[in-house]
């Protein structure tokens, strides 16, 4: 596959690399990873990893991101004193390499991270310890974070040996930007999030101003909550610099038919646009870059927070037009899942839902595992999912994510195993443990109890039943609650997908649609769009600007005379 490691030893000075090597070991590869108390004075608990690629560019603890990361290696520490090593050796878990003793023998660049983690005192009487800096959960770049300098090595398992790395770098704060005449920000701390936690949490948000905002004071507009994750700098990917584009991102915006943040701008402060506020909530969560927008056991009351203290202050401290026919939402992908549930959840306060490519609205398709009829979510049982009957001798491992022609690029089992490298207790910010964080219950420890073994894949039927208890199931909530909100929600639902959905999100929308388009008394009047053929995650029918236009000739004809 490729080529990896072996280990050298050499005196290697602290303040010149960061690294030294002990003498051979025969048959025992190891990495001790400490730090000195110049750089934190205090013990440290949070989760480990080291890093080896076949590159440097970029820097190697910023390749860790999905499954086409380099081999990792990761280990909790509990309490971890100042000079005190860690030691990562052929026990600990790796990715995508079981262990050390897979490496095979080569040159390799290295290097340690050390995610710090603090300590929560909840309301719910658990204490658990988890990550909450506000950048996003990234945790390569958290602030707070120690990381060692890179370092070059020649590894080779069968010899053995020790690597030593020191954790001499600590990650910055984050800059924060500054607000323009069109782009202001918010940062407010939640009362009620705070109070579950133990500790400050806090809500933003990013505003983007019409033209003629400042000018206008006796001027009142409408919103658009545009939502989507903590990353995202500004609604629609507003710019006005000319930015240049990575040949991937030029490509990625010509499929999907979506401008540049630039060309938005372009058409935002022309003179024809319509004059509305965009807004997207920013809401990162100990365990996510986003909270979905909902009461959760284990992550808390962020959907009150949002709708009785974010929302109320943004519409205090910004001209918006305070009534439902002029608050509309939209995102993709998670903000997609957002929108929607903040539509049902709130069908009188807000004025129409345009949901592209959902995160998992029916969990019948939770990708393609049916959490409520299936026993195992790493391997399809043909006698339920084919109607085939058993086979004692058929197995195939189910995909997660695939490209648009149909190519695998993860399976399920893959990104489970990528997930508990980077962290333990649902806490690596990857998706499905943002879902379990999210939706699930809270287990025996504190943390989310898992919806299935994620050695073994077997699904725990009672999460299951519990996430569509409590509403998550967006299609179960809207069929079993159609007669009290079904009158507020005529006209308001609009989806957009792609046939070809990279997490095979499109089958959920599918089902949705079965059962809208079978409602009656009242009937949804909304709409369905599929982009065909072969349409790919983020897949729009038209561009940003032109979205914009349809929202507001929408609430326009919505508003009263």
């Amino acid at each position: 596959m490729h080529r990896y490691f072996q280990v050298i030893y050499a005196g290697i000075l602290m303040l010149c690399a960061a690294v030294t090597c002990a003498q051979d070991h025969p048959g025992r590869l190891s990495v001790g990873v400490s730090f000195p108390k110049s750089v934190h004075a205090q013990s440290i608990t949070g989760r480990l990893l080291v890093v080896f690629s076949l590159r440097n560019d970029p820097e190697v603890r910023l390749q860790t991101g999905w499954v086409f990361a380099p081999p990792m290696f990761g280990l909790d520490v509990d309490q971890l004193p100042p000079g005190h090593a860690a030691v990562i050796d052929g026990r600990v878990p790796g990715f995508p390499l079981r262990s050390l003793k897979e490496l095979p023998p080569g040159d390799y660049y290295v290097q340690a991270l050390l995610n710090v983690y603090s300590r929560f005192h909840r309301s719910d009487g658990y204490v658990i310890w988890a990550h909450d800096q506000w950048e996003g959960q990234e945790f390569d770049r958290a602030p707070g974070s120690l990381y060692s300098k890179v370092s070059k090595v020649h590894v080779d398992p069968r010899r053995g040996g020790a690597i030593e790395l020191i954790l001499s770098e600590v990650v910055p704060p984050l800059p924060v930007a500054a607000d323009t005449e069109w782009v202001k920000r918010i940062k407010i701390q939640s009362k009620l999030l705070t109070q579950f936690w133990g500790r400050p949490i806090y809500l933003g948000a990013v505003v983007l101003l019409p033209r003629g905002y400042a000018a206008n004071r006796d001027a009142s507009y409408p919103v658009i909550y545009k939502q989507g994750h903590y990353y995202e700098a500004s609604p629609f990917g507003f710019n006005t610099e000319d930015t240049p584009e990575t040949d991937v991102e030029r490509e990625f915006r010509r499929k999907n038919g979506i401008e540049s943040g630039y060309e938005f701008y372009q058409a935002w402060s022309s003179d024809q646009f319509p004059r509305v506020l965009a807004v997207t909530f920013q809401h990162p969560t100990p365990y996510s870059d986003t909270s979905y927008a909902v009461n959760s056991a284990n992550q808390g009351p962020y959907g009150d927070a949002i709708m009785t203290e974010l929302i109320p202050y943004i519409e205090e401290h910004f001209r918006i037009i305070r009534e439902p026919y002029a608050r509309a939402l939209t995102g993709g992908s998670t903000g997609g899942w957002e929108s929607l549930a903040l539509q049902l959840y709130h069908p009188e306060f807000f004025g129409g839902a345009w949901i592209f490519n959902p995160d998992p609205v029916d969990f019948q398709r939770y990708g393609l595992v049916n959490i409520y009829k299936e026993n195992n979510a790493y391997v399809p049982d043909p006698a339920s999912v084919f109607k085939l009957g058993m086979s004692e001798w058929w197995s195939i491992d189910r995909p997660m994510e695939r490209m648009e022609d149909g190519q695998i690029v993860a399976t399920l089992r893959q990104a489970v195993r990528l997930d508990k490298v980077q962290a333990s207790h649902d806490r690596s910010g990857g998706q499905l443990p943002t879902w379990e964080a999210t939706y699930g219950p809270v287990g025996k420890d504190g943390y989310p109890q898992p919806l299935w073994n994620t050695t073994t894949g077997e699904i725990d039927r009672r999460v299951a039943n519990y996430m569509r208890e409590q509403g998550y199931d967006l299609r179960a909530y809207a069929q079993s609650h159609w007669s009290k909100i079904g009158p507020h929600l005529i006209g308001k639902l609009h989806f957009y997908c792609g046939d070809m959905d990279n997490w095979y999100l499109n089958l959920g929308v599918y089902r949705f649609e079965d059962f809208l388009r079978a409602t009656q008394r009242p009937h949804y009047a909304g709409s369905f769009e599929y982009g065909r053929p072969m349409k790919e995650h983020g897949w729009q029918p038209m561009t940003n600007a032109e979205l914009v236009r349809i929202i507001a000739a929408a609430t326009s004809q919505n508003a009263p005379r």
